[in-house]
């Protein structure tokens, strides 16, 4: 008998971790309504996803406060009102990439490493500099970088393998009589790093989403990868 309880409690840990990484649809702050005591938000009309695996014993982009950080760039091609963006590590098993989707060479070399993950911590900046496309190539390293908002744990993400909560999320309105939180044209990036100290290794998938489209937006690694087409 204690076999058979033993065995059922190992199936139902399994399945609680097969489904935790399972992402819903990601809605806007735009247009949120609450609906009999729920909280309802109309899915961002345009999201791009960024496949993304950090392998041990990578190089940072920047120590930051000690903590290793890495990036990734995005060109936002026009003004938006409202930018979503949320992080999750490991990528849900079963999470199939499409020919819309940013896959890093990183992504498809460890394709099969399905377990490694870290403790999501991300932020969000614009280049102050960088308000036209054929500036990237040469402002991008040297210009100043202006902090829009940082997250850590989402209650609205799911659970880790662990069963911890520790995926990121983060939602901002424009704000153009405040600078600092004005999401005009420009060379933005998503900083990420671990909330503690420590190795930052796993895959990941960071989506940046909008309540209006977006054409032209590009996500990459580097700063350089970003071109005018």
């Amino acid at each position: 008998m204690k076999k058979n309880v033993l065995a059922a409690i190992i199936c139902l840990s399994f399945a609680i971790n097969a489904t935790a990484q399972k992402l819903d649809k990601f809605g806007a702050d735009l247009g949120k309504k609450s609906l009999m005591g729920k909280e309802v938000r109309v899915p961002y009309t345009d999201l791009s996803s960024y496949f993304g695996f950090v392998k041990p014993g990578t190089a940072p982009d920047e120590v930051v406060n000690g903590k290793k950080m890495y990036y990734v760039y995005v060109w936002i091609p026009v003004a938006a009102p409202e930018i979503g963006i949320r992080m999750i590590s490991p990528v849900p098993e079963g999470t199939k990439t499409t020919d819309k989707d940013i896959v890093s060479a990183d992504y498809t070399a460890n394709a099969a490493d399905t377990k490694s993950y870290f403790d999501t911590w991300i932020s969000f900046e614009r280049a102050e500099s960088v308000l036209r496309l054929e500036d990237v190539a040469t402002k991008a390293k040297t210009t100043k970088w202006i902090s829009i908002e940082q997250n850590d744990d989402s209650s609205e993400m799911p659970a880790q393998p662990s069963g911890s909560k520790y995926n990121s999320l983060m939602r901002i309105t424009s704000d153009t009589s405040n600078p600092t939180k004005s999401l005009v044209m420009g060379l933005y990036r998503i900083g990420f790093t671990t909330y503690k100290r420590g190795e930052v290794t796993g895959s990941f998938l960071a989506q940046i989403g909008a309540p209006i489209k977006l054409p032209g937006v590009q996500i990459a690694a580097k700063p350089e990868q970003i071109v005018v087409k």
